[in-house]
């Protein structure tokens, strides 16, 4: 990593107020521009995020925030309403009013006399959603953005459900996280030692854990088609350039903008995780992320002639093939560019799963078959990524391919359809496919989920006739990856995948006719770089990283622990979600934090699903001193869902709020 320690450009920094339209709500926001930028105005950078600028994002936003500033941008950052210092509560995600203050703060830096009037939006996840969301809603002055590791689906690909199942694994621990989160205090610093309590109560008052609302939503109705751009891709005419990663869930928005935007668009899948491309966490290689988007704001913002548009419409890593880790620091593999989306390029390869007799075979899959599929979100971690499939294989259904003769390389989403039976009117079928290498060894390749339920549209729920075959068609997550001669492609079927699926209430088990049955791959030419001239980025470069001292981990506690009671049958995977610890900043803050995600299940009886969210963060300065515990917990009958949350809210060791949410709701597509 190259710091870049001096730029063209003084940097200055100021913290302002934003008011937003009804005039009553301000909200906080730092910025990094050139000090004379009043004399010679510069574009403006938006990052609307509500994970608090003055400590958790702080060292993200210290590497890149000022070298953007010191390269001819003012480069804000901007707390969410109820969220960080910003007044006002925070009631859900990219609710009307998060959109509609996002374009109040685009019309505002637009017309600040350091400014040309022309913004761009970037950010990562949440940021990366409402820069999406927010372009849709076209601001005049906003002209380009930068999304990574986005959704244009948040029904279908985001943390509540995937396939029209819910997530158990992310439906309840983002949940419990956001609980957390918006339950913290402002800084009495930022917004005055009389104001910060008074402001910190109104945020408890306001609380509901957002996964009432998610759960009482199990089919795509209106509440998801809102902030889902994938409703209307028209709607968006600045340019966009769309970021994501191998290993990150989200990656399959970026094929999507690319064939469906009619705005100019470019696409860059690395093998990332779930993180900025730039901050060399594993799996790398890392890039110089910075010095590419500098190119896409040149040249949307300044009108210079930075090449963007010459670029393929999709720069993707193909993941060459490596014995299955659950962390790899880089990568093996090449960049290769496609000029269109769907490319010519790639084509479809049809693999039949069995033979012509056709031989019915039973999925009937234990209810903890899952367990090693690995974190949904990907932080570059040391536990993150799916170990060795071969006990997920185990406790699957199985179709190998012969060992291959040559070397096949996909790009794209891969596809199965099944010809299928089920015993319940309910049921989930699972699929993913593996390399397995001569020595037996499985490493995940992709996968995919479908809720049976959902076969005909996410839109409604259509029970299942036992003892009538019908086909069903899903995609699996996009990838780019090489299977080499004397491996073996195999489709694994399931039809549990716990904690990522939760399980129907009713036990089941599906036949499955292979030879009706069939691995759709998106298989690309191997001669489809030859002419082209080789990708290549320049290394990270970053702005001096922020003076933060981290805590070492107290206590030999495991990331990923998975115990089998074998008396009970019981499974449990406990999880630490290892955000970042306990920390120390430059200005005396002190943020400490503990999480722990527990997971549950018997392997026979689907009501025993349990999964529970329990987090303590604390935060101090001199004599301040405020503290959040919550938990979260989420169970089922076979026809509802239950949820019982609590949290307890302390400031200099007084209890300031003790709350606590009993739930229920039915269950109608879960």
């Amino acid at each position: 990593m190259k710091y870049r320690e001096t730029f063209d450009r003084e940097v200055h920094v100021e913290d302002v107020w934003i008011p937003t339209r009804d005039g009553k709500t301000r909200l906080h926001a730092r910025i990094w521009r050139p000090a004379d930028a009043e004399t010679a105005p510069v574009p403006a950078l938006l990052e609307y995020l509500p994970y608090r600028k003055s400590d958790w994002t702080a060292p993200r936003d210290a590497q890149r925030h000022p070298w953007y500033a010191g390269h001819g941008y003012a480069s804000v950052r901007v707390d969410l309403r109820g969220s960080g210092d910003s007044e006002g509560v925070m009631l859900d995600e990219y609710t009307a009013t998060e959109l509609a203050d996002g374009v109040d703060v685009v019309n505002w830096l637009a017309r600040q006399p350091w400014c040309t009037g022309k913004v761009g939006m970037f950010g990562i996840s949440w940021g990366g959603f409402n820069s999406l969301q927010i372009a849709a809603l076209r601001p005049e002055p906003l002209k380009a953005i930068v999304t990574v590791c986005s959704t244009d689906d948040r029904y279908d690909n985001d943390v509540h459900y995937t396939g029209g199942a819910v997530l158990g694994i992310d439906m309840l621990a983002w949940a419990g996280t956001m609980l957390a989160f918006t339950a913290r205090p402002p800084h009495p610093a930022t917004v005055g030692e009389d104001r910060w309590l008074p402001m910190w109560r109104e945020r408890l008052d306001a609380l509901e854990p957002y996964l009432h609302t998610w759960l009482a939503h199990q089919e795509r109705d209106d509440y998801w088609r809102h902030g889902s751009v994938c409703e209307d891709y028209g709607a968006i005419e600045a340019a966009v350039l769309a970021v994501g990663g191998w290993a990150d869930p989200y990656r399959d928005t970026v094929l999507r903008l690319l064939e469906h935007l009619d705005a100019p668009v470019r696409g860059l899948i690395g093998p990332w995780s779930h993180q900025y491309p730039d901050r060399g966490l594993p799996p790398g290689p890392a890039i110089g992320f910075l010095q590419e988007t500098l190119r896409w704001w040149d040249h949307w913002l300044k009108d210079e002639p930075t090449g963007v548009l010459d670029d393929p419409m999709l720069r993707a890593w193909i993941n060459d093939p490596v014995p299955p880790a659950t962390s790899y620091p880089t990568m093996p593999g090449r960049w290769v560019g496609e000029d269109a989306w769907p490319s010519p390029s790639v084509s479809w390869d049809e693999r039949p799963l069995g033979g012509p007799d056709d031989e019915p075979v039973i999925v009937r899959s234990p209810l903890h078959t899952g367990l090693d599929a690995g974190r949904f979100f990907p932080f570059g971690n040391a536990t993150d990524l799916p170990p060795d499939q071969r006990e997920e294989d185990g406790r699957s259904v199985c179709f190998d391919s012969a060992p291959l003769t040559g070397r096949v390389e996909i790009l794209g989403r891969a596809r199965v359809r099944l010809r299928l039976d089920s015993a319940t009117p309910r049921a989930h079928v699972i699929a993913r496919v593996c390399d397995v290498a001569p020595d037996g060894s499985s490493t995940l390749v992709t996968r995919g989920v479908l809720n049976l339920l959902s076969r005909k549209g996410r839109e409604r729920a259509v029970e299942w006739e036992p003892g009538t075959y019908e086909d069903v068609e899903f995609e699996l997550n996009a990838t780019g990856y090489a299977f080499p001669p004397g491996h073996r492609i195999r489709v694994a079927v399931s039809d549990a995948y716990w904690p990522w699926v939760w399980p129907h209430g009713e036990r089941g088990r599906l036949t499955v006719r292979p030879g009706r049955s069939a691995l759709l791959l998106p298989v690309r030419d191997p001669g489809a770089d030859a002419g082209r001239p080789p990708i290549v980025f320049e290394p990270p470069e970053q702005a001096p990283p922020l003076a933060v001292t981290v805590d070492p981990p107290v206590g030999a506690r495991p990331e990923r622990l998975v115990t089998h009671d074998v008396a009970t049958g019981e499974w449990v995977l406990d999880v630490d979600p290892n955000y970042g610890g306990s920390r120390t900043y430059p200005d005396g803050l002190r943020y400490e934090e503990s999480a722990r995600e527990t997971y549950r299940i018997r392997s026979g009886d689907p009501l025993s699903a349990v999964a529970s969210s329990r987090w303590t963060i604390r935060l101090r300065r001199g004599d301040w001193d405020a503290e959040v515990v919550t938990a979260v917990e989420l169970r089922a009958t076979a026809e509802e869902f239950i949820m019982d949350s609590s949290i307890e809210a302390r400031a200099d060791g007084e209890t300031v709020v003790t709350r606590a949410w009993h739930r229920t709701t039915p269950r109608t597509s879960a």
